[in-house]
């Protein structure tokens, strides 16, 4: 018998700042089962940074050729690629050539810096490629606020994110490896 995802919904209301951009959303995230909270919390949080009427969840881990998270305008047409994790160079390739804002979210300190040591130079020529890292220790606390319903509250200014919950408050910023130049 195959396991089936495990739902999560999500009320947010998110203050960006940078972009003045004042957002109430009701999401619903399903855990794959393959899937830690740590990188369901991250998927959250990707969505959080890039809030969007557009913005949605696709298939993510049961789909190859789908990002995370995309954005597509009016036409059906790609605005956004929304990548998780530390994928290979054709990947990230293939998502620089159908979209023309990609950003990836990588996490895991270990194995993100070896990733980060090997890949730095084949992804340089992607200018529309930002990728951000999560250290452990901000992981960590963001997913021990995953809660099958959650409440958050989010604000976004310079570079820094502000995540509250009834019991929580935390503070994230992203290292950031790479900037898009478009």
């Amino acid at each position: 018998m195959a396991l089936k995802a495990t739902i999560y919904k999500a009320t947010v209301n998110i203050a960006d700042m940078d972009r003045h951009f004042y957002h109430d959303a009701t999401l619903t995230l399903a855990q794959h089962p393959s899937e830690t909270e740590q990188r369901m919390m991250l998927r959250l949080l990707a969505w959080i940074c890039h809030a969007d009427e557009r913005l949605v969840f696709t298939k993510g881990l049961s789909a190859e050729d789908e990002p995370e998270i995309w954005q597509r305008n009016d036409h059906n047409g790609l605005e956004m690629w929304i990548e998780l994790g530390l994928p290979d160079e054709k990947r990230l390739k293939k998502a620089c050539n159908q979209s023309p804002r990609v950003v990836l979210y990588a996490y895991g300190e270990r194995a993100g810096s070896v990733w980060w040591q090997s890949m730095q130079g084949k992804v340089a020529n992607h200018k529309n490629l930002s990728i951000r890292f999560l250290d452990d220790g901000q992981l960590a606390r963001l997913a021990a606020m995953a809660n099958r319903n959650m409440t958050l509250q989010a604000t976004l200014q310079e570079g820094t994110i502000w995540l509250s919950d009834a019991q929580n408050n935390l503070e994230v910023q992203f290292a950031e490896w790479q900037q898009a130049q478009v």
